[in-house]
């Protein structure tokens, strides 16, 4: 029998971070128990969705689905403690990595202050079975690089006449339930918050006409196998980018 790899803990010395994924759901499909212990650190932790999730409803056209998925993530979030969503706007279904993107997510990082920026899984898979959404690549791969881009006064120096000022105190970048992740966090306290705040996406839920779908059922699972790789209860995967040198 193959010896299952252990995680590492994450490094939780820190005091402010961003979350920065595509849609409304991304994070509480793993990441929100997670959120829930740190806010519960009193750490500040804000929201960006780069869409409103608008075009993931068959049966609600945009723009009705936009509000409902903007009001079901606002509520989803103060579950876990989190006041602070902002939406970016961009056009859900055809995300495209690329300089608009980074510069939109660079403003957000320069006005926030982070010290890590959370984002979602951004490999070509998850698990190396099931293909990824491609908005999901765009976002990770651009929340990683606007990460850096903050820092740098000459880098979308636009930016800067709105009053924000560079910032480079990102360590690190975490991607969520990654298939590449070595780290996590130990969820077994906060489990509960992060099933509520995945079931307060009741619309988005019903319109993806998963017959049974039980959210406390689907994230135990992947919460207890982290966990016994962590040796706790449950616990929550990243893969970490260290943005200094030397790594992490």
């Amino acid at each position: 029998m193959d010896e299952i790899e252990p995680m590492t803990p994450l490094d939780e010395s820190w005091t402010r971070a961003l979350c920065v994924v595509a849609h409304p759901d991304d994070l509480e499909f793993g990441a929100a128990a997670a959120i829930a212990r740190w806010t519960g650190q009193d750490k500040a932790i804000s929201y960006v969705m780069v869409t409103s999730g608008e075009a993931g409803i068959d049966a609600i056209p945009p723009d009705e689905c936009r509000r409902i998925r903007e009001a079901e993530q606002i509520e989803s979030a103060r579950i876990v403690g989190v006041d602070g969503v902002e939406f970016l706007g961009f056009p859900d279904g055809v995300l495209e990595y690329g300089v608009e993107l980074r510069a939109a997510i660079a403003r957000e990082v320069r006005r926030f202050k982070p010290e890590i920026v959370i984002t979602g899984n951004f490999r070509d898979t998850w698990g190396g079975v099931t293909l990824n959404q491609a908005d999901h690549i765009a976002v990770g791969r651009a929340a990683l690089d606007a990460a850096r881009d903050a820092g740098n006064r000459w880098i979308f120096a636009d930016q800067l006449t709105e009053g924000l000022e560079p910032w480079g105190g990102v360590r690190a970048v975490w991607a969520s339930g990654s298939p590449g992740a070595h780290h996590a966090v130990d969820t077994t306290e906060t489990f509960d918050a992060g099933v509520a705040s995945l079931a307060a996406h009741q619309a988005y839920i019903e319109g993806l006409g998963w017959d049974d779908f039980d959210p406390a059922e689907f994230l135990e699972g992947i919460a207890r196998s982290t966990g016994t790789r962590l040796g706790t209860p449950m616990a929550a995967s990243f893969e970490v980018y260290p943005l200094g040198w030397g790594g992490e």
